[in-house]
């Protein structure tokens, strides 16, 4: 299942669908940038910018990757963070979630869809959360370093790495066909 994009109804009535990807929103507590004394050109760093937005799979987040290193020496942890932001985007894509936010209710996660047998898993594998089924909305628990209560919360790419998890726990693969 894939996140597009649905264009407004033309004039004689039907709908198309755009084949550009729908946007997805991030807002993770993840230092991800690209510093200055990486990239000192300002337009050469915006173009970086504009290259990991766009990268749409594993294979094109590997390429620009692999540009950065070959022109500009090795990855910073920010900007190894950004590129795999620009990943975790790509594996929300695929399974059609537009929003992933961390808020003082914990992460919020949707549209997600579930079943009332993945709702069962997912109270087991994450108590506290919340599903909004009317809504599709997921809210978890914020999660923390060591899982006990007090400890520091999850941020940067182990953040990243719980809610990948937590997306492919909790979403049913596609039935493929054929």
């Amino acid at each position: 299942m894939t996140a597009f994009k649905k264009a407004a109804s033309t004039a004689d009535g039907a709908d198309e669908v755009d084949d550009e990807p729908a946007e997805v929103r991030v807002e993770l507590p993840v230092d991800a940038n690209i510093p200055h004394d990486y990239i000192p050109v300002e337009r050469l760093r915006l173009d970086a910018y504009r290259r990991i937005a766009g990268a749409m799979s594993a294979g094109d987040v590997a390429a620009v990757r692999a540009e950065l290193v070959d022109r500009y020496g090795p990855l910073g942890e920010q900007v190894e963070n950004l590129l795999a932001v620009a990943s975790f985007r790509q594996l929300c894509r695929s399974l059609g979630v537009t929003e992933v936010a961390a808020g003082p209710q914990g992460l919020r996660m949707s549209p997600i869809k579930l079943p009332e047998s993945g709702q069962l898993r997912l109270s087991r594998l994450y108590p506290g959360s919340k599903y909004r089924e009317l809504t599709s909305v997921l809210t978890l628990k914020p999660p923390t370093e060591s899982g006990r209560v007090g400890a520091d919360a999850l941020r940067g790419r182990a953040l990243l790495e719980y809610c990948a998890e937590v997306l492919q726990d909790v979403i049913p693969e596609p039935v493929r066909v054929g």
